[in-house]
């Protein structure tokens, strides 16, 4: 245990009886490092979500406290916590990369929620690990309160995600492009496995730890894969359908996550690890959110095909396990089934139909064409269409105000109300189940953006502010509308890079 991190006693402070002893420590000592965070001088609230403290037991108002805030900095550590960082590998813009780790996260211990889920307690950039190949296992403001603002508003948008409980920073400085100040998000998720923790035994040619691995995920959390005969084989199908699933839903949404490595990739289909991600605002398929991916690997449009070559990668890892390669390929044929029914089902409920038709595909392919011809914005094209009348064109204005083409939008729409009416759609109600799934509030670039450099200034309400904002993404919230307008013109020079 590090002399330069405090201790505090188990009846100091009241908010430490939510740790609970980590469930991954349960795994071999070759699996992770016992550690103690590196403390940053005089830390300070950020950001903090409510519902996700009240949904662990914490009073709001014990955030007050420097020792809670201490807590989930790093600085303090309760005397019975031991906490690690793990180790596993991965593919890295297709490339393998060799060994990885938590370079930057150390995970504190477990909590319960109020629904009795456990919850891996892990703060990230609490300073470096044996993992860090070099770096100084510091996270910067900015990246920090993007991963925050972003985990709780895909949670609202009903995507599977890592939670975030707070943003606590310090006027520590590390260098990046240039000098930043620090902080650290404490992030929480059922389990942060990933592919290329299995990745990781494989390629080392350590098979009994790569088994002790996968039947420590199955007997945990896919327990239902040993009812099979192939409980390996079914490992592998059950994540296939999670990944295909979670595509389609950040397809549906316009979400892009920007570097969609095999170590960025959860076993439990959850979105992880928020870097250089972007919600689409000009729809272009093509659209590249990290600056750093030259290449264009992580586009929109090839996010559902690189989840499927992560899970590939996976496949092979698993192959020793599940025994042949016929096996594992009927296990990740389970993919292109599982996405293109999710895909479907995600589809009719934006366009809002209640039952699927022949004609649905060509229909609204065809909607996405004038997108992309038009660079209409994602978002707020769908929230309009969610408006438009079933038989009159009284309220499609605002649509098409959003596309250059209007002509060929009002030839489309005649299509769409055509198709509405072919299941006799009841128009009030069609609005209600389309903005039920259609958002009018993101997370936009420069909405974060705004947020940071306020915070930068030890300003934090905006980014309080926009938490409740995206926390009912659904809603009118009539009083925040420009908080859905179109993006100003600087934002377009926005970028974001893996160092975000």
């Amino acid at each position: 245990m590090s002399a330069t991190t405090p201790l505090i006693s188990d009846d100091a402070l009241d908010i430490d009886t939510f740790l609970k002893t980590s469930r991954f420590a349960a795994l071999p000592p070759a699996f992770y490092t016992y550690l103690q965070p590196t403390p940053l001088p005089s830390p300070y609230l950020v950001g903090l979500s409510v519902a996700q403290a009240e949904a662990l037991h914490i009073s709001p108002m014990q955030f007050d406290r420097s020792d809670v805030i201490g807590l989930l900095t790093g600085s303090l550590v309760p005397a019975t916590a031991s906490p690690l960082a793990s180790v596993y590998s991965g593919h890295q813009f297709g490339v393998w990369a060799g060994q990885l780790g938590d370079g930057r996260a150390i995970l504190l211990g477990d909590a319960i929620d109020k629904n009795q889920q456990r919850l891996e307690v892990q703060l990230k950039g609490a300073g470096p690990t044996p993992y860090s190949r070099s770096g100084d296992g510091r996270a910067i403001l900015r990246s920090s309160i993007r991963e925050f603002l972003c985990s709780e508003a895909m949670h609202a948008l009903g995507i599977p995600t890592s939670r975030a409980l707070c943003v606590t920073g310090s006027d520590h400085y590390v260098f990046r492009e240039a000098p930043e100040t620090t902080a650290v998000v404490t992030r929480l998720a059922p389990s942060f496995i990933r592919f290329g923790s299995f990745e990781h035994w494989y390629y080392n040619r350590r098979h009994e730890d790569l088994k002790t691995l996968a039947d420590f995920v199955i007997e945990h959390y896919y327990p239902e894969c040993n009812d099979t005969d192939n409980p390996y084989q079914q490992l592998l199908a059950a994540i296939s359908l999670r990944t295909a699933e979670l595509m389609a839903q950040w397809q549906s949404v316009g979400f892009m996550h920007g570097v969609m490595n095999t170590d960025n990739m959860s076993i439990l289909g959850l979105t992880i690890d928020y870097g250089p991600f972007g919600f689409m605002e000009a729809f272009d398929e093509n659209h590249i959110c990290n600056h750093t991916d030259q290449q264009g690997r992580y586009s929109y449009r090839n996010q559902p095909s690189v989840g499927n070559w992560n899970l590939h990668a996976l496949g092979q890892a698993l192959l020793p396990l599940i025994g042949s390669v016929e096996d594992t390929q009927a296990a990740l044929a389970n993919y292109a089934k599982s996405f293109t029914t999710k895909w479907a089902e995600l589809i009719r409920k934006k366009f809002g139909f209640i039952t699927p038709h022949e004609t649905d595909k060509a229909l609204t392919d065809d909607f996405f064409t004038l997108l992309q011809n038009n660079h209409a914005d994602f978002t707020l094209s769908f929230r309009a269409l969610s408006a438009v009348d079933n038989h009159s064109t009284t309220n499609d204005n605002a649509l098409l105000d959003l596309f250059i083409d209007r002509e060929a939008l009002k030839a489309w729409l005649e299509r769409y109300r055509e198709r509405l009416n072919l299941e006799s759609s009841d128009a009030s109600d069609r609005h209600a189940r389309m903005r039920a799934t259609n958002p009018k509030y993101i997370l936009r670039n420069y909405l974060a953006q705004n947020a940071i450099e306020k915070a930068q200034n030890k300003d934090f309400s905006e980014i309080a502010k926009l938490l409740a904002i995206l926390e009912k993404p659904f809603d009118e919230q009539p009083e925040h509308e420009a908080y859905a307008a179109l993006p100003p013109d600087w934002a377009k020079h926005l970028e974001v890079s893996c160092s975000s």
